[in-house]
C-alpha cells in the first residue's frame, strides 16, 4: 500500500496536489448541467471537479471522481491497480497451498494477521454525527441531488452506500443502488432482482417483518464508496473488503435511530426503513446501458433520521451511454477479481469486459484449451458462478489472445468461427436494466468459442498458421532500420 486515505476531503486534496480536481466557482445547477458539464470532462478523461456553487445549496458537489484508471488506483491506495489484483492472488495461494517451511508460515502469518487488523471498528465519536437531524425535521430536501439526463423522474442519489441485514441472519449488505427522491422523507430503493439488498427485502417478506431497517451514507474514504460496487459473494462483508483493499480498518458508528452501524468519516448519513411488500413507480432513469430504464416498481425508503458533517461535501455520479465513471470502477473490480476467477476456474488467463458492453452484455475471456468440450465447461462454469450468471455474450479465445486488445479479438474470433458450430445458446437469468429480453429478468445468452479448432473438436481440415515474419529477417531489419531514413 502507498497511501489511505481517512476520508473524502483528504483524497481530494490529494488529487489536488496532482492536478486532477478543477474547483468551479461559476454558478450552475443540479438540474442537467452538471451531467453536461461532467459528461464532456469525462470523455475527455479528465479531472474530478468540485462545484462550490450550485444553485439553492450551500452544499459544494463533487463528480467524476474515479473518472480515470488511475485515479480509481489512487482511491485504492496504489499507482497501479494490478498491485491489488497480486494482493488478492498472494491471499488466496495461502489458503489454497499453505506455504511449507519455516520461513514460508511465518510470512502467511503477518500477511494473515493483516488481513484480521483491517477488519471494521466500531467507534463512539463519528465526524459524520456532528450535526444530527431527527422527527420532523429530517428532510431530504436539503441534498443537491442531481438530475441526470431529460427524461428522468426527477433527482436522484446516484452514489449511495445502502446498508441493510439479512433479517434472520443478521448479516450485513453494502451496496450501491440508485435512488429517487419522491420528496423529503421518501425515495425509491432500486435494489435490483440479484442483488444482496432485494434478498434482506425479500426475506422481510417471508418472515412477515414490518420494517426492514436501511442507512445510506454517502461520501467518505473512496476505497469504502468504490466497495459499494465490488460484486463480492453473498455474505463477504463489504467493509471489511474495503479495510484490506486501504491497508486499515474502516471505523464505523452505530446510527441513531437505525440497529446498523455506518462509516463514522461518510459525509451525510441518511437512516430509516422499508416496509417489505411496500412498492412505488420508480423511473424512467437514464442508465448505464446508453438507454432509460422505464418505470417499474420498487421498495420505498421512509427517512427517519439524517446525521452529517458540520460542513458537507455531496459526492455524486452519473451513468449513461459508456464509458463513463462507473466503468472505471467497474474495470478495478475485474481485475482484482480476476485471481478469484481463477482459482474456481484455473484454465482462465485473462478477462475483459469492455465498456460497450456494460459489465453483463459482453465478457471476453482467455483459456488454455486442453480437452474437447473444454470451452463448453468454461462457459458453463461462468454461467454459474454468482453475477456472472448475468452475461449476456461470453466470448472465449486461445490463452495468447491478449483480450484487451478488442482489435485482435475482433480478427480473431471472425475467422476462427464457423457460426453453426462455434455458437451456443442458453437460457437463464437477465440483469434488471436489460430491455431486449422478451421477459424482464429472464432470457437467452450466447457463447462464442472463438478458439483455433483441432482434432480434438472434431475439426479434420488442417489448421492455417498465423502470418509472422522469422526473427533472423527482423533482426536485419532492426540492424538495417535508421539507414532507411524512415
Amino acid at each position: 500500500m502507498v497511501w489511505n486515505f481517512k476520508n473524502l476531503s483528504e483524497f481530494i486534496d490529494f488529487l489536488d496536489e496532482k492536478g486532477e480536481v478543477v474547483h468551479i466557482s461559476e454558478s450552475v445547477s443540479s438540474e442537467l448541467e452538471i451531467t453536461e458539464i461532467a459528461n464532456r470532462v469525462i470523455l475527455n478523461q479528465g479531472p474530478a471537479l468540485k462545484f462550490e456553487n450550485v444553485l439553492g445549496t450551500d452544499i459544494p458537489i463533487v463528480v467524476n471522481l474515479f473518472g480515470t484508471h488511475q485515479r480509481v488506483a489512487w482511491a485504492l491506495g496504489v499507482e497501479s491497480i494490478e498491485e491489488q489484483s497480486d494482493r488478492v492472488r498472494t491471499i488466496l495461494d495461502m489458503v489454497q497451498s499453505p506455504p511449507k517451511g519455516f520461513v514460508g508460515k511465518l510470512n502467511s502469518l503477518f500477511d494473515l494477521a493483516a488481513v484480521s487488523r483491517t477488519q471494521p471498528k466500531i467507534v463512539q465519536n463519528a465526524p459524520v454525527q456532528e450535526i444530527i437531524i431527527e422527527g420532523e425535521q429530517a428532510t431530504l430536501d436539503f441534498l443537491p441531488a442531481i438530475k441526470c439526463w431529460p427524461m428522468d423522474a426527477g433527482k436522484y442519489i446516484t452514489l449511495p452506500l445502502v446498508i441493510s441485514k439479512d433479517p434472520i441472519t443478521s448479516k450485513r449488505n453494502v451496496g450501491t443502488y440508485r435512488m429517487q427522491i419522491f420528496d423529503g422523507k421518501t425515495a425509491g430503493m432500486h435494489w435490483q432482482t440479484h442483488k444482496g439488498g432485494f434478498h434482506h427485502e425479500l426475506t422481510g417478506r417471508r418472515s412477515g417483518l414490518d420494517r426492514l431497517e436501511v442507512a445510506v451514507a454517502l461520501g467518505g474514504d473512496p476505497a469504502t464508496v468504490w466497495a459499494g460496487s465490488l460484486p463480492l459473494p453473498p455474505g463477504m462483508d463489504e467493509f471489511a473488503a474495503a479495510g484490506f483493499f486501504r491497508g486499515k480498518s474502516v471505523n464505523l458508528v452505530k446510527c441513531k435511530s437505525v440497529d446498523l452501524e455506518v462509516p463514522a468519516d461518510a459525509e451525510i448519513i441518511l437512516e430509516g426503513y422499508i416496509v417489505p411488500g411496500e412498492t412505488r413507480k420508480e423511473g424512467p432513469f437514464g442508465d448505464h446501458t446508453g438507454y432509460y430504464s422505464m418505470p417499474e416498481d420498487y421498495p420505498v425508503f421512509h427517512l427517519t433520521t439524517v446525521t452529517h458533517k458540520r460542513n458537507p461535501t455531496y459526492l455524486t455520479t452519473f451513468v449513461g451511454k459508456p464509458p463513463k465513471e462507473d466503468f472505471f470502477m467497474g474495470k478495478a473490480s475485474e481485475r482484482i477479481m480476476l485471481p478469484a476467477l481463477q482459482m474456481v476456474l484455473p484454465e482462465i488467463v485473462d478477462i475483459n469486459m469492455p465498456a460497450e458492453g456494460v459489465f453483463h452484455n459482453l465478457v471476453i475471456v482467455s483459456i488454455r484449451k486442453d480437452y474437447p468440450g473444454h470451452v463448453l465447461k468454461v462457459l458453463h462454469g461462468l454461467w454459474g458462478l454468482g453475477l456472472m450468471m448475468l452475461s449476456k455474450t461470453i466470448i472465449i479465445v486461445d490463452h495468447f489472445v491478449n483480450v484487451q486488445n478488442l482489435s485482435e479479438v475482433t480478427w480473431r474470433v471472425t475467422n476462427n468461427i464457423d457460426p453453426k458450430r462455434d455458437v451456443i445458446f442458453s437460457e437463464g437469468p437477465i440483469d434488471d436494466l436489460d430491455h431486449a429480453s422478451s421477459s424482464p429478468r429472464v432470457g437467452s445468452k450466447m457463447g462464442i468459442d472463438g478458439t483455433n479448432k483441432n482434432i480434438s473438436d472434431g475439426f479434420e481440415r488442417e489448421w492455417p498458421p498465423d502470418i509472422v515474419m522469422t526473427d533472423e529477417v527482423k533482426r536485419v531489419i532492426d540492424s538495417k532500420w535508421e539507414s532507411l531514413g524512415l
